[in-house]
C-alpha cells in the first residue's frame, strides 16, 4: 500500500536591512550561480533533516556579463559583477546539488548598510545607469 506523504516548508523572512517597504512591490525574478556565492556569508546549506538551504535576504547581486546570470556583487570583479544590480529581496531556497537558484531581485529602495549579509561599502560603488537605484543608509559594514 503507498501512503502519500505531503510536507511544508516556511521561512522568516529576515529583512531587517530594509529601510523601507518602498521598492518591494516591484521586484524582478533572477536566476543567481550558486557557484559563485560563499557559504554562510551569502547562502546556508541545508541543516540535517532539512531539504532546502537557502540565498540569505539582502545579499547584494550584479549579473554575469557572459552567462546573464547573477552573482554577488564585487567592485573589483571584471565580469561584470562591478556593477550592482540590487539585493535579493527574500530567502531564495534551493535543494543540494543545485547550481542555479531563482531569486526576487529588489531593485529599488532604501536599506541599512549596517544589516547587509556579507557587508557592503557603498563609497565603491559607482553609480550606472543599468544598475540598482538603492540609497544606502548608516554606518558601513564592510
Amino acid at each position: 500500500m503507498i501512503q502519500p506523504y505531503t510536507t511544508s516548508v516556511s521561512v522568516t523572512a529576515d529583512r531587517d536591512w530594509l529601510a523601507s517597504r518602498h521598492g518591494t512591490d516591484s521586484t524582478e525574478t533572477i536566476t543567481l550561480d550558486l557557484t559563485k556565492f560563499s557559504k554562510n556569508t551569502h547562502y546556508v546549506e541545508a541543516a540535517p533533516g532539512q531539504i532546502h538551504g537557502y540565498v540569505r535576504s539582502g545579499v547584494p547581486v550584479a549579473r554575469i556579463t557572459a552567462s546573464g546570470l547573477y552573482g554577488p556583487y564585487d567592485p573589483a570583479a571584471t565580469d561584470g559583477r562591478a556593477v550592482i544590480a540590487g539585493l535579493v529581496y527574500a530567502e531564495a531556497p534551493f535543494t543540494p546539488g543545485t547550481t542555479k537558484v531563482a531569486a526576487a531581485l529588489f531593485w529599488h529602495g532604501t536599506v541599512n548598510t549596517a544589516k547587509i549579509p556579507g557587508g557592503i561599502d557603498p563609497t565603491k560603488i559607482v553609480p550606472n545607469p543599468a544598475g540598482a537605484q538603492i540609497r544606502f543608509l548608516g554606518a558601513v559594514s564592510a
